[in-house]
């Protein structure tokens, strides 16, 4: 790890240009032997690829990937130019720091400098230096204070044992921003420190971005290692921020009171006895900020004079935002807040100045700050003489035929219970504490009820599961506890509850870790229930019979959680075929329409729909006419279903012998077993990110190996496809922080993640080869778009494979970049098969997000330009006698089956529940007609012209 002393300083140095004084930096470097000969190549080359000026009058020289080689030890050389020197487009350095690193330390480096690069005057500050010792200070800046407050301190939490308790303090750390995404498993491998009084301490630096303590407590009697445990402190530890903290408690352990902390019962209790903090029930006001480019340096100058001039403490915050309040008359302060055009401020005041200081604020910022500010839009009037051309929607009338987009197969009739987001409006300010709490109190005891209700009367275990986490929810003591602090402050029940439920959730999501994310959803969803009470709003109840879901877009989350029993049919007014939800209705064999457009959420609840998940059409109040031809289409389809059913274990071949393979998509081990019942012939797409999600750490060899294993005991001979590991920025892993990337679908994911952290990879692909035991393997490599990345990965399964043979293993890639497709004629002489993701496929090709709210209807994988790219990737393969599989939803969909099979396809992968139908439709099918088919949907144009060519067939 990177530290400065004085020891690796040398003072009054000099150099004409930054050549020079590069030439100097890499000769300290060997002379102390901290690297080779020929490292100056690598700091040029760095340099070459962009300065490493970092400002204040400091640079930080150091050498590329590929210099690393020559790296002996790990460490820093700062030589001090007062003359300075000129590093490019006029910046003066006059300390340059050279790094000596075998991987990303200096990062921990720049985290060292951060409080000195925050100073004014640095840079000329480092010039006068005149001592090793005084420079050294100057870059070790002001020490940070430590964050200690309400929001660190979580009593009674419900833990089952210690490592979800350390799991509970860390994510309080995470949540103040004081730590990355993976300080829980950091903590986990540090060893515990008894306090006595059953009180524990963890501690680590790594992964800190600023020092704070976070002391969480269990719901019940604890121990761990022999020893109660009461109350655990968990440091992020930067410098010696802590040290004030650690003396207070020392002194609280020696006088016996240890206890206090363990059995305390409320945060400002434990504020109190270690020195955080204190939450103040001070007023508050809000008010939008409308400076067009936000609370930058002149606005916030005016903000903190005019705070200062009022005796007494004022703080600001972004309402909803992850930081917590500032003082605002320091101008350092406010600006870190990066407040922008839009977000709410919240000042609070302490009560003696409030009635003057606080409209005084608020009509500062509404004037500008010493700026004019254009109103909001929400708050803009009318421009006098522009007329305002609005679209009027209507419901579609009785007996009108909508076309959408097919979601998921098969016929729906029935009521439309219909889900849109209310709007409320509600005061900001209420009464006073005692009524408002009141009104709260009532408001969740009404949704208690209501919760219980739908427990009782669900048929389903895993709903069931989700409505006992809504109780959970409403009974927690953190929420509750913050919520009773601003109802203090004189906000309305209804403000405080919404403001902590979205903080809240917003939190959930920052961890980046997909079962959180969905966590936010809940919260956002009961949240809106104690809302709609305090509002005095009733929820639509829900049909008696099974009905018709109406929602603007239905997400993974909510879809999840549907009862099949109780919904006949999902219908949605944006969406597209291939968005997550969308492919869980599949799952879950619910028929769905998508992008039906917003007139459809106007529709009359209970009105009686028909939807056709087949062919994209939705009949709204049909008459009795329609109503039989669907009801006996409806029969007659799952008369179909169960005739293929029976037939499942039964091959897909055409009439005229063409045979094609038919295997399953699974996540997981669990879903072997169902996958071999409904006739799978193997697995073809093992999502192995899966079991990667499923650790709070990345799982070691023999945990992977052990899940291979069952996955493949399952299949009993048949073959096993695997995609390798699959994150990157738009699924990232809580424990795996990825940089933030302005675009993460065009980012590093897949294969390019993967081969920049080998030692993950090789670990996955030797439990991979290690679980073979000659049964048949393959494996294939996601979002490959070179030959390069290919090769890469191919040679490291190769070297593995000489330690680990394998009899019958085949390496393939999944073809998923619109590049892959376009280099299969090359690619196709080294892979032993492809795979076609059409769902990424298609959104790359088309440059659609398929998750997009108004595009991703167009993201169609029918659409010609994919099929030409499908075309192209099967011809290549054929060629030299390698097969082709698709594993995207597109090999679900009966529309597109036959086009598949008719350009060659060899094998389609699909959900368990889908593989009865699949193969139905293949048998019905003739491969001469189906190649003339093929060719026809290749000369079209639209995605639309294709399914006509299909259901004319």
């Amino acid at each position: 790890m990177l530290e400065l002393t004085i020891e690796q300083i040398s003072m009054g140095q000099t150099a004409v240009d930054k050549s020079a004084a590069l030439q100097l930096l890499a000769d300290k470097l060997v002379a102390d032997g901290l690297v080779a000969e020929g490292y100056l190549s690598g700091l040029q080359a760095r340099e070459a690829q962009g300065s490493t000026f970092l400002g204040q009058g400091i640079a930080i020289p150091h050498g590329t990937p590929e210099t690393r080689e020559l790296v002996f030890t790990t460490g820093v050389r700062l030589l001090q130019f007062p003359e300075g020197v000129d590093w490019g487009d006029g910046q003066m350095v006059y300390l340059a720091i050279g790094i000596a690193a075998k991987s990303d330390e200096h990062l921990r480096l720049l985290q060292l400098l951060t409080r000195a690069l925050g100073e004014t005057d640095l840079g000329e500050a480092l010039r006068r230096a005149s001592s090793a010792e005084a420079l050294l200070k100057l870059l070790q800046g002001a020490p940070q204070e430590l964050a200690l407050d309400a929001q660190m301190i979580g009593l009674g939490v419900s833990a089952d044992d210690f490592e979800e308790l350390v799991w509970r303090g860390a994510r309080l750390l995470r949540q103040a921003d004081c730590v990355s995404n993976g300080f829980a498993a950091v903590l986990q491998q540090v060893d515990a420190l008894p306090l006595g009084d059953g009180l524990w301490w963890l501690h680590s630096e790594q992964t800190v971005k600023r020092p704070g303590l976070a002391f969480v407590t269990p719901d019940k009697p604890m121990r761990y290692l022999g020893q109660p445990l009461s109350g655990l402190f968990c440091l992020a530890s930067l410098g010696e921020a802590h040290q004030a903290l650690l003396e207070r408690l020392c002194a609280l352990l020696i006088a016996g009171r240890g206890h206090e902390l363990g059995s305390a019962t409320s945060r400002r209790a434990v504020l109190e006895v270690l020195g955080g903090e204190l939450p103040a029930d001070w007023p508050s006001a809000r008010i939008p900020l409308a400076n067009a480019h936000g609370l930058h340096a002149r606005p916030a100058k005016v903000l903190a004079q005019l705070a200062k001039s009022f005796e007494g403490e004022i703080r600001v915050r972004i309402v909803d935002g992850q930081d917590s309040a500032v003082s605002a008359k320091s101008l350092s302060k406010l600006l870190s807040l990066g407040a922008r055009r839009g977000q709410v401020l919240e000042f609070v005041a302490e009560p003696n100045i409030a009635n003057d200081a606080l409209p005084a604020l608020l009509a500062a910022v509404e004037a500008g700050l010493g700026e004019e500010v254009e109103p909001l839009p929400a708050l803009a009037e009318a421009v006098p003489g522009v007329a305002e051309i609005a679209t009027v929607l209507t419901a579609p009338a009785a007996g009108s035929l909508v076309q959408a987009i097919a979601a998921s197969p098969g016929i729906a009739i029935g009521p439309a219970h219909i889900q849109v987001l209310q709007t409320f409006d509600y005061p900001l300010r209420g009464e006073s504490s005692v009524v408002e709490r009141e009104r709260l109190q009532k408001a969740l005891s009404e949704v208690r009820k209501d919760i219980e209700g739908l427990i009782t009367r669900s048929q389903s275990k895993a709903i069931r599961e989700i409505f006992i986490t809504h109780q959970e929810m409403l009974d927690d003591p953190e929420l509750t506890d913050e919520v009773d602090s601003r109802l203090k402050q004189g906000e309305s029940a209804e403000a405080a509850w919404m403001s902590v439920i979205e903080a809240a959730a917003r939190q959930q999501e920052s961890l980046q870790d997909a079962l959180l994310a969905e966590r936010a959803a809940d919260l956002r969803d009961i949240g809106r229930r104690v809302l709609a009470q305090l509002c005095g709003v009733e929820t639509p109840a829900e049909p008696d019979q099974p009905y018709v879901l109406v929602m603007d877009e239905v997400g993974p989350s909510d879809v999840a959680r549907l009862d099949p029993a109780r919904v006949a049919g999902i219908l949605t007014a944006r969406g597209g075929a291939t968005a997550h939800s969308a492919i869980v209705a599949r799952a879950l064999g619910i028929p769905a329409l998508v992008g039906a457009g917003e007139a459809v959420l106007l529709l009359a609840p209970g009105t009686e729909l028909l939807i056709d998940g087949q062919r994209g059409r939705l009949h709204v109040s049909p008459d009795a006419d329609a109503l039989q031809r669907a009801t006996q289409e409806r029969d007659s389809r799952e008369q179909r279903l169960l005739a293929a059913s029976a037939q499942r274990h039964e091959l897909a071949v055409t009439q005229d012998g063409h045979a094609v393979e038919v295997f399953a998509n699974i996540g997981e081990s669990k879903g072997v077993a169902t996958a071999v019942e409904q006739g799978a012939e193997g697995i073809g797409l093992l999502r192995t990110e899966l079991i990667f999600m499923a650790h709070s750490q990345v799982p070691d060899e023999a945990t992977q190996e052990a899940e291979y294993r069952r996955v493949l005991d399952g299949l009993a001979g048949r073959p096993l496809v695997v995609r390798t590991l699959d994150v990157g920025g738009d699924k990232p892993l809580p424990y795996w922080p990825i940089e933030k990337e302005e675009n993460p679908f065009l980012g590093v994911r897949g294969i390019r993640l993967t081969l920049q952290r080998p030692q993950i990879m090789e670990s996955q692909l030797r439990a991979l080869l290690r679980s073979a035991d000659n049964r048949p393997l393959r494996i294939m490599f996601p979002m490959v778009g070179s030959v390069a990345e290919w090769r890469a990965a191919r040679d490291m399964t190769e070297r593995l494979r000489l330690e680990i043979p394998v009899a019958d293993l085949q390496l393939g890639i999944m073809i998923e970049v619109p590049s892959a497709a376009l280099l299969a004629p090359v690619l196709a002489r080294e892979v032993d098969f492809f795979s076609v993701g059409t769902n990424d496929l298609t959104q790359y090709t088309l440059a659609i997000d398929r998750g997009h709210p108004t595009l991703s209807a167009q993201a169609d994988g029918l659409h010609p330009a994919v099929l030409q790219l499908i075309d192209i990737t099967v011809r290549a393969a054929h060629a030299h006698g390698k097969w082709v599989g698709v594993c995207g939803e597109l090999a679900a969909d009966p529309l597109a089956v036959p086009v598949l099979v008719g350009l060659g396809v060899d094998e389609l992968s699909v959900s368990a529940r889908s593989i009865p139908e699949v193969k139905a439709r293949v048998r019905e099918l003739s491969m001469d007609r189906l190649k003339t088919l093929a060719a026809e949907a290749l000369s079209v144009g639209s995605p639309d012209e294709v399914r006509a060519l299909v259901e004319a067939l």
